[in-house]
């Protein structure tokens, strides 16, 4: 099972990434548990400069914007 992170204040752009997450896993067939973070200080200690920030099992693959579907896919297979 991956374990990614969202990273953001929970406004729309966060929101949509997580469903993305979502969406991707289901249609990969990959077993994600999904954890949103809210918390300014955990984002910053993260390295996330620029929300929505997203991470796979402890690695930060993404900050500022949505994520590209293909990369979330990839990030999800490997």
């Amino acid at each position: 099972m991956k374990t990614v992170k969202v990273y953001g204040p929970g406004c729309k752009r966060c929101q949509t990434t997580e469903a993305m997450v979502r969406e991707a896993a289901a249609r990969l067939g990959v077993a994600v548990e999904v954890e949103k973070v809210t918390d300014a200080r955990s984002i910053a200690m993260a390295g996330v400069m620029s929300t929505p920030g997203v991470s796979v099992d402890g690695k930060l693959v993404h900050a500022g914007g949505l994520p590209d579907a293909g990369n979330l896919e990839g990030w999800l297979r490997a």
